[in-house]
Order: structure tokens, then C-alpha cells, then sequence
């Protein structure tokens, strides 16, 4: 019996259909880049009204894309938090309507914890708990024990950005493209290794 999984936290409408063995059966991923990209950065506004547009679409591609009927669903399960308060609102909304209409169960999960758990889908059995997992998305770069699906323990983070808004933010300054990091890449690889000698810091720290 498959859940409608559902995701609107920042840039990016997404919705997945899992299968009961964890099997994911279909993702569809509207993304925002180029609607952002005259910004060089996520417009909060901008990404809350392409999240109304998008949701609806995207739910039904997924669904069909798995070959199921909404009345086969089994429950819903969208994400309540961390995000964009009006991202996030978009999903939770899509959500809560399927879920009343159908009178299935509807479960809020964390982006942050899904991200770690996303590892599990992709891996299945082979992830083992306890183990250590490393978030490069949303407000900040966090490192985490993770003793179990739901049981995280917070090791460290980064005090400001996330690696990917450091790399938009660069790019901004440099004069280069959205999103940040391929504009990055691109150009290291077309510029000269030797223009400057970079020092190596705490070399002798071992």
C-alpha cells in the first residue's frame, strides 16, 4: 500500500510515491533555478507562489508516473519544518486536503532528519545505526550521530551558511551565475591552477 510523500520547503516542489518495502516508486522535482536566478538567491515570495502552481501538477505526476490511484493511497506525509514559512504552507495545505478527502492519516516529518534518512531509501539495509551524517542543505551545514531513523543528535554546524548559499553568495560577488556552485566549478576549470599560491592552514596540526 503506498504513501504520497510530499516536499515544498524551499526551491523546489517535489513529491515521491513510496512503496511498503521502501521501494520508491516514482519523484518528480519541479525546480526554481531559473526563476531565482535574476536574484541570484531564493526570493521567499517568489518561491511560495511557484509552490501553488507547481503543487498540484506535481502530485499527479508522481502518482502516475507509479502507476497508483489516489484512493490506493495509505496516508500522506509532507514537511512541517525547517523551510520557508510559505513554502512550507503550500505543501502542508496540498497535503492536508488529500489526506481529509481520502480519510488517510496525515504525518509531518522533518526536511532535515529526511535528508539523513533519504541515505536509507537509497541504500536500504546496508546503512546501519548508529552512524554519522553529514546535512549540506537549508540555513546551515550540520553534522549528526544518528542513533536511529528519528533519534538525531546534533555534533556541529556551520555558525552562518549552508555550503550551497556560501557558493551562490561567492559566485554573486564574483560577477558569476545561479546557482552558485556548477558557475564556481566552471570557471576553476577553465582558469589557471598556478594564478595564486593559496597557504595550507594548520599544516603542522596533525
Amino acid at each position: 500500500m503506498p504513501l504520497l510523500a510530499i516536499e515544498s520547503t524551499c526551491d523546489e516542489t517535489a513529491a515521491a510515491v513510496i512503496g511498503p518495502a521502501r521501494d520508491i516508486r516514482s519523484s518528480v522535482v519541479a525546480s526554481q533555478e531559473k526563476l531565482h536566478a535574476r536574484w541570484r538567491g531564493v526570493v521567499p515570495e517568489v518561491a511560495s507562489r511557484a509552490h501553488v502552481e507547481r503543487i498540484i501538477p506535481v502530485i499527479d505526476e508522481a502518482l502516475a508516473r507509479a502507476g497508483v490511484d489516489r484512493r490506493d493511497l495509505v496516508a500522506v506525509a509532507v514537511a512541517v519544518r525547517p523551510g520557508l514559512v510559505g513554502s512550507l504552507l503550500v505543501g502542508l495545505s496540498a497535503a492536508k486536503a488529500i489526506a481529509g478527502a481520502l480519510a488517510i492519516p496525515l504525518v509531518g516529518y522533518d526536511h532535515v532528519a529526511a535528508h539523513l534518512y533519504a541515505c536509507r531509501l537509497a541504500h536500504g539495509e546496508r546503512l546501519r545505526y548508529p552512524c554519522v551524517g553529514l546535512v549540506a542543505s537549508g540555513g546551515h551545514t550540520s553534522l549528526f550521530h544518528v542513533h536511529g531513523p528519528l533519534d538525531l543528535e546534533r555534533l556541529g554546524g556551520t555558525i552562518d551558511d549552508a555550503a550551497g548559499e556560501a557558493f551562490d553568495k561567492a559566485a554573486s560577488l564574483l560577477g558569476l551565475g545561479y546557482p552558485g556552485g556548477p558557475e564556481i566549478e566552471r570557471a576553476a576549470r577553465e582558469g589557471n591552477p598556478r594564478a595564486f599560491r593559496f597557504p595550507r592552514p594548520l599544516a603542522a596540526d596533525r
